[in-house]
């Protein structure tokens, strides 16, 4: 690979039209896209997880969206794996790959490289999840507290994955999580030029609440109890499952449980919108000319390189 192939990351909050603008990029350039989504990856989970549509996925071939069984285990470093070795192929074909996806960590993992970690055993697996599910975050965080205070002190405490996946790497290194964090940033072989749609708060609020208006229409609730009769898994520790699951158990109610998906979503762009502020290399795009606006950058760099 050379830096003459270019690594397109369509980013951003959820609800901004990611993936509208990433087919439309694959489809000028004739390639692929790599999805960088932690839940789309999960089989059984297309409506709570606003995977690619069947006409955006006949538009471009997506990879890493319903590949997984909710079972499976997946994380950022092996994201990081697959999609670099992935990417050689695509290049064979066009210089331009395109990447789309929110999950924060999933980019970075791409982009910037991860440390590197060890493999979580079976039985390091099933402990984690079994303090999960029997003690709560509360009773992982007190591990973690024991493990790594360090990153205890740090930590997202509303991140459940991470806050797991620490004390699993901790327990199964026999050293803190926090050590093994040198933050190096690889140096890649290609360009990486990143784009997000720049929406309005409020604007990106009320296509938050639309989306989870279509979701609840399209079957989001019998989504969730056909998920959670194959089990408690980790891959459903997410928005919308979490919340249909407490209303499944009596918690909530149903419009309780509803409104707050969308509170929670909000609360998860909000996250998303925090990260983006840290990234000085993402180009913001305005909505209307979004598709030209990266078209022409792209063509740019391109041209550059001639």
């Amino acid at each position: 690979m050379s830096k003459t192939n270019i690594l397109v990351v369509v980013t951003g909050p959820t609800a901004s039209g990611k993936t509208e603008l990433a087919v439309r990029l694959a489809e000028y350039f004739a390639t692929d896209v790599i999805s960088a989504d932690s839940r789309q990856i999960y089989k059984d989970l297309p409506i709570g997880t606003a995977a690619p549509s069947a006409d955006e996925r006949s538009r471009a071939y997506h990879h890493f969206v319903g590949t997984l069984e909710l079972s499976d285990y997946y994380s950022a470093a092996v994201f990081e794996q697959e999609a670099l070795s992935l990417l050689p192929g695509l290049w064979l074909k066009n210089k331009v790959a395109v990447v789309c996806g929110g999950s924060m960590m999933y980019i970075d993992a791409l982009c910037n490289g991860i440390d590197e970690m060890p493999t979580i055993s079976d039985a390091t697996r099933n402990y984690c999840l079994s303090l999960l599910n029997e003690h709560g975050l509360e009773g992982v965080l007190a591990q973690l507290h024991i493990v790594d205070p360090e990153y205890y002190d740090i930590v997202d405490r509303q991140n459940t994955r991470r806050i797991v996946h620490a004390l699993e790497v901790s327990l199964e290194a026999a050293c803190p999580y926090s050590k093994l964090r040198t933050g190096k940033i690889a140096d890649r072989p290609f360009e990486i030029i990143k784009f997000a749609i720049d929406r309005p708060r409020q604007e990106l609020f009320e296509r938050i609440n639309k989306r989870v208006g279509v979701m609840i229409e399209s079957g989001l609730e019998a989504e969730a109890r056909r998920a959670f009769a194959k089990g408690r898994y980790n891959s459903l520790n997410t928005v919308g499952y979490k919340e249909m699951l407490a209303y499944f158990e009596g918690e909530m109610d149903y419009d309780t449980a509803v409104a707050r998906i969308a509170k929670n979503t909000r609360v998860y762009a909000k996250k998303q919108l925090t990260w983006m502020a840290r990234d000085n290399s993402i180009i913001k795009l305005e909505p209307s000319t979004a598709f030209d606006s990266a078209l022409t950058i792209i063509n740019e760099r391109l041209s550059a390189q001639k």
